[in-house]
């Protein structure tokens, strides 16, 4: 029914957890979920979730932030994303939110990151996944200038202006909400996604981080996406299974992933 569209499972707090993640999923009708990579040193693992799992599926990125990792080229997502059950590029983009005392003009080996991502989604035909913090600007300009028109994808955990929104929908982008949107200093982000087509929209939880309503401030999981998927279908006035139907179909068309029901059929 439901699908995470983004989430660490990963992550050194939550990998030890996956049995139990996985059975709450069961239990929460949470059908799919990508495992996101930040550095090319967590690949293997994020990978071998995917493998492991039937469940579940994965990117090849370096998330912006990461600073003292190895630096990706080209060749190296290209090579990675070939792999089964790789699905997009990313996370990746720009985050100018903590330069601890650099200007944005220092942040140039962000930028050019940025652009090797882009360029092996090009390669790729992968969808990109995108990050942005207080990098609206330069990560739309970078899109534009470098994508050319031929990229696809999403833009995660958006919190960003309803000009923002606007301006990626027109580049082909998707848009991805998640717990943020639950919570009560959100009302201008809801007012974005009320706007948001529907079937421009997905749902994520992000895990390990942003637990939604009423769970704020606890570790999140993917089993608690439905939270999300309910606030998007009350600032929407849709019913949340709608949300569910179309969030997940929008996820199964935009990774190429096939229904729960398909994989069931060829492991059996």
């Amino acid at each position: 029914m439901y699908v995470d569209s983004h989430c660490h499972l990963s992550f050194p707090d939550l990998l030890p957890q996956v049995p139990q993640i996985r059975l709450a999923m069961a239990q929460a009708k949470v059908e799919q979920a990508l495992c996101i990579c930040t550095t090319l040193e967590e690949f293997d693992t994020v990978h071998g979730l995917a493998l492991s799992y039937p469940e579940f599926w994965c990117s090849v990125g370096v998330h912006p932030d990461n600073e003292g990792v190895v630096e990706p080229t080209v060749a190296d997502l290209v090579q990675r994303a070939r792999l089964p059950r790789v699905v997009a590029i990313g996370e990746t983009g720009l985050d100018y939110y903590r330069l601890n005392g650099r200007s944005v003009s220092d942040m140039a080996w962000q930028r050019d990151r940025f652009a090797v991502h882009i360029d092996a989604a090009l390669e790729t035909g992968l969808p990109l996944v995108v990050h942005t913090r207080s990098a609206s600007a330069d990560t739309l300009a970078m899109l534009r200038e470098r994508g050319q028109g031929r990229l696809r994808g999403v833009f995660h955990c958006f919190t960003e202006t309803q000009a923002v929104a606007d301006a990626a929908l027109e580049l082909g982008f998707h848009i991805s909400f998640s717990g943020i949107l639950s919570f009560r200093n959100a009302s201008e982000l809801r007012e974005v996604a009320a706007r948001v087509p529907l079937d421009r929209c997905l749902i994520e939880t992000d895990s390990p981080y942003l637990a939604p309503m009423p769970h704020r401030g606890k570790q999140n999981t993917p089993a608690w996406v439905p939270h999300v998927a309910a606030c998007l279908g009350q600032v929407q006035g849709r019913a949340v299974e709608d949300i569910a139907h179309v969030t997940s179909a929008t996820f199964r068309s935009l990774f190429a992933v096939p229904h729960p029901s398909a994989v069931q059929e060829q492991t059996s």
